[in-house]
């Protein structure tokens, strides 16, 4: 490890959390330079939905670099491009009765949600955006400044104006927060500039795996009509079928004004689109552009997944079925600690957090603890208080249930060193 040590800027990050060289991955495995294999509960970050060297994907690669296929074009037209955006509709975008335009940026989330905001401060010739407590959308600057996670924010020292946080659903447990946030809009001395736009993610992945209710969408979905404010969906780590359905709102039967998306639409590739309703398609020609917002190998990729993945509901209802195994597994294990630690289990579809109520540094540590028994799992929350769970959605029953007995030994491990320490200490 002293290569990147040595080499590599401090700024990263996972490779402390897992500190070996991987070498090569498959379906959910990821295998060091000893031979050492690991079950991935990381996916990427939420990237890699499909799996590691996914076969279908990897052939259609392949063929396409072998027949000279475009690799770089701008935004220029390509075959790649043209049957992507045909695939995307077909099976997407129709299928749902949402019609939406597509603008590829950057190859980023943080590209399109830059252009989500620049957007809609354009057509609606405000500047204020309402985001939530929590919300994690990027660390570029515009995106950062709609990200409340101090650890982030302190970094840059810019100025970060144009940005109110609201407190997102649950933030104060029982009180209806969407009340709090009317009554700022309603109020002229609030001191909050009506906004362009609101950004959320439904289940906040940074954020520690925070879900909003299809009741709280419902109304925030309201709220904006109401106000003229545009809803803007992030889906970048939590769409593409991660909640169960290929958009995390579809369960609440909301419309979004536009939609960002990344990670996994890409296939494993980079990546990155907003969807915009027509009638917000104001940019002039050129007026926001990008050297590599056009992936011919992202799109070959992407079209690829769709196809395998979206003609039907078989991933969805397979998702539904392992989110089942994952929250009575998790469920379990609290209550097998009941009596010495809060535990608090939360998530929709293969996106689940592990919190320990009373012991914040718990979670570190199990993520420690559980690469140790070669299993790559990470921490989400504020203070990272809580395991995240992110295995990629076509991971195969029994290596599901292996990874979560893994998870279990960790557990086991650490609560029982916990105590035997506690014992000590008195």
């Amino acid at each position: 490890m002293r290569v990147f040590e040595n080499l590599e800027s401090e700024v990263r990050g996972y490779i402390r959390s897992f500190p070996t060289i991987f070498n090569k991955a498959k379906g959910a495995k990821l295998t060091d330079e000893q031979g050492v294999e690991y079950i991935d509960f990381f996916a990427g970050a939420g990237t890699l939905n499909y799996g590691h060297n996914n076969e279908q994907i990897s052939k259609a690669l392949v063929e396409y670099i072998q027949n000279d296929g475009i690799i770089h074009g701008l935004d220029m037209a390509t075959t790649a491009k043209k049957e992507f955006m045909q695939t995307f509709d077909s099976l997407i975008l129709k299928p749902r009765n949402l019609e939406y335009k597509l603008q590829f940026t950057g190859p980023t989330g943080t590209n399109a949600v830059e252009t989500a905001l620049k957007l809609a401060r354009l057509v609606k010739g405000r500047s204020n955006i309402v985001a939530f407590t929590n919300g994690y959308h990027g660390l570029s600057q515009g995106s950062l400044a709609v990200t409340g996670n101090n650890e982030y924010r302190d970094e840059s020292y810019i100025s970060r104006i144009n940005a109110t946080f609201m407190p997102f659903d649950g933030y104060f447990e029982d009180m209806n927060t969407l009340k709090y946030f009317r009554k700022f809009l309603e109020d002229g001395s609030s001191g909050m500039d009506l906004p362009a736009a609101v950004i959320l993610e439904t289940i906040q992945g940074e954020g520690g795996i925070n879900v909003a209710s299809k009741k709280w969408l419902q109304e925030l979905e309201a709220i904006c009509r109401e106000f003229d404010i545009l809803l803007i969906i992030d889906d970048i780590q939590v769409g593409n079928g991660r909640s169960g359905e290929f958009f995390s709102f579809e369960f609440a039967g909301i419309n979004p004004d536009m939609v960002t998306l990344s990670k996994s639409i890409g296939g494993g590739l980079p990546m990155a689109l907003l969807l915009f309703k027509p009638d917000l398609d104001q940019w002039k020609p050129g007026e926001h552009t990008g050297t590599f917002r056009g992936n011919n190998l992202a799109f070959v990729a992407s079209k690829v997944s769709l196809e395998n993945y979206w003609q039907n509901e078989d991933l969805s209802n397979a998702v539904k079925y392992k989110e089942k195994i994952l929250k009575q597994f998790l469920e379990k294990i609290a209550q097998k600690y009941k009596n010495e630690y809060e535990i608090k289990i939360r998530g929709r579809g293969l996106a689940y957090g592990f919190e320990v109520k009373n012991d914040k540094s718990i979670a570190s540590e199990l993520s420690s603890y559980c690469f140790e028994e070669k299993l790559i799992i990470e921490t989400c929350g504020s203070d990272s208080q809580v395991v995240k769970f992110l295995p990629p959605l076509v991971i195969d029953e029994e290596l599901l249930k292996e990874g979560l007995s893994r998870f279990e030994k960790a557990v086991d491990r650490l609560f029982k060193e916990k105590k035997k320490k506690l014992k000590e200490e008195f």
